[in-house]
C-alpha cells in the first residue's frame, strides 16, 4: 500500500505545490490516488496555514477531500497542532466528522489518552513510532498496541547513507510488536532510499510533500502525482 502525505507541516515557503486550502488538497488528493496512491493523510490547516485539530477546520478538509476520492483519509493529531495532551483529546471528542484513521504519535505526551478516545470514536489509529524515541518502547508496553490499525515505522534519519541502516534498527526493535501492517517511510534525504527498501521488504509505505520536495532525480517534485508517480518506476 502506497499512502500520500499532501503537506505536511510544510507551507508555501517550502513549495508552491504544496496544497493549503480544503480545496486544494482535494485537487492535490485526487491526482495522487489517480497516480497509485491507495490511502491519504493530511494535514488540515488554518487560514494562516498552521496545523490545527479543530473540529470546524477537519470537517471542511473531509468533506472537501471524501468529495474528491474514494480512498481512506487519515489526519495529524501532532503535538504542534494542539500542545496541551488535555486538549488535544477534548478536540478530538469534539470532531463532527471523523477521519478513516489518525496518526498518534507515541513519543509525545499524552498519547495512550489520544489514542484511546480515537479508538472510542472508532477512528483507526495509526502508531507513529519515530527513530530516536522511546516512542517505540512506550507502545510495546501499550495496553492499546494490539487495537492499532498500523505502525508508521517513521524514520527521522534525513541521510540517504544511514537512514537504511536506521530503519532496520527501527524495525528490530518492534520485532516484539503485536501483529500489524507497517509502513514505513523516511523525510527528506531518507526519502525516496526508504521507499525502495519498503519495497523490498515487502511493507507498505508512502511518499508525498510532507516527506520530501524532491523526485529520485533531485529535481523539484510539482505535485503529489508526480512523487506518487515516481514510486511506481516501470
Amino acid at each position: 500500500m502506497l499512502q500520500v502525505c499532501l503537506n505536511g507541516g510544510r507551507g508555501p515557503g517550502d513549495s508552491a505545490a504544496v496544497p493549503m486550502s480544503p480545496a486544494a488538497m482535494a485537487q492535490e488528493a485526487a491526482r495522487a490516488v489517480a497516480a497509485g496512491a491507495a490511502d491519504v493523510h493530511v494535514h488540515p490547516k488554518t487560514p494562516c496555514g498552521g496545523d490545527t485539530l479543530s473540529p470546524r477546520v477537519l470537517a471542511e478538509t473531509l468533506t472537501a477531500i471524501r468529495a474528491a476520492v474514494d480512498v481512506p483519509v487519515g489526519v495529524t493529531t501532532g503535538a504542534w497542532a494542539e500542545p496541551d495532551p488535555v486538549r488535544r483529546v477534548e478536540r478530538v471528542r469534539a470532531w463532527t466528522v471523523l477521519p478513516d484513521h489518525a496518526s498518534v504519535n507515541w513519543h509525545e505526551p499524552g498519547a495512550e489518552e489520544l489514542a484511546a478516545a480515537l479508538l472510542d470514536r472508532g477512528v483507526g489509529v495509526e502508531a507513529g513510532l519515530w527513530s530516536g524515541t522511546e516512542g517505540p518502547a512506550r507502545f510495546l508496553r501499550s495496553p492499546l498496541a494490539s487495537r492499532v490499525l498500523r505502525i508508521l515505522a517513521e524514520v527521522t534519519d534525513p541521510d540517504p547513507a544511514t537512514a537504511g541502516t536506521t530503519a532496520l534498527d527501527l524495525l528490530a526493535t518492534l520485532g516484539s510488536a503485536p501483529a500489524a501492517p507497517i509502513l514505513l517511510h523516511g523525510e527528506d534525504g531518507g526519502a525516496w532510499p526508504l521507499v525502495r527498501l519498503a519495497r523490498r521488504l515487502g511493507l507498505s509505505t508512502r511518499i508525498g510533500l510532507e516527506d520530501t520536495l524532491l523526485l529520485p532525480d533531485g529535481s523539484p517534485a510539482s505535485s503529489n502525482a508526480q512523487l506518487v508517480a515516481a514510486a511506481f518506476p516501470a
